[in-house]
């Protein structure tokens, strides 16, 4: 994520230094297994903001932005298709319209990112927050933070860039 010039909502300098470094923090305790954890260190740098609402939005656009450019490696920048595919409880695949909210939310702002329309996916980010109740909202989290570790593990499995900051969580 490139540096953003501070906003009338929240005008800290660090801003930038500071979501990555919630994520990273999540990202570890996601790794060790934590999966409480990882969400309590979303929540607190989120509720630690000037502006809730637009951290958390930017904390999760932060995430499927990194998650799309792997993608976007994995796909060989954009020549060889990746597929996405949604599954039940029961490990049957499902159309995405038919997965539970959170899980659609997170397909549909990845695959806005992947195609470049970064507007598409606020718009998803949006719709969630303000409908989305605090544990849809969590498990959209969470869905963002492992799919950011496994693209990560599989980039680096194929000697491909993942930022350092992700692999150092």
């Amino acid at each position: 994520m490139g540096d953003v010039d501070p906003t009338p909502e929240d005008p800290d300098p660090q801003r930038d230094a500071r979501l990555i470094a919630a994520a990273a923090t999540a990202l570890s305790a996601m790794r060790a297994g934590h999966d409480d954890g990882a969400l309590g260190a979303v929540a607190e740098a989120v509720d630690a903001a000037p502006n809730s609402h637009s951290r958390a939005r930017e904390l999760m656009l932060l995430l499927f932005s990194e998650c799309s450019t792997m993608v976007s490696a994995l796909g060989s920048g954009g020549t060889a298709p990746v597929k996405m595919q949604v599954f039940d409880d029961e490990g049957r695949e499902v159309p995405i319209d038919e997965a539970d909210p959170p899980v659609r939310t997170a397909v549909r702002t990845l695959l806005a990112e992947v195609h470049g329309d970064t507007d598409a996916a606020e718009a998803q980010i949006e719709i969630a927050l303000s409908s989305a109740g605090p544990e849809e909202m969590a498990l959209l989290v969470a869905q963002a933070l492992r799919w950011t570790l496994r693209l990560s593990e599989e980039c680096v499995n194929r000697d491909l860039p993942v930022p350092e900051w992700i692999l150092a969580s």
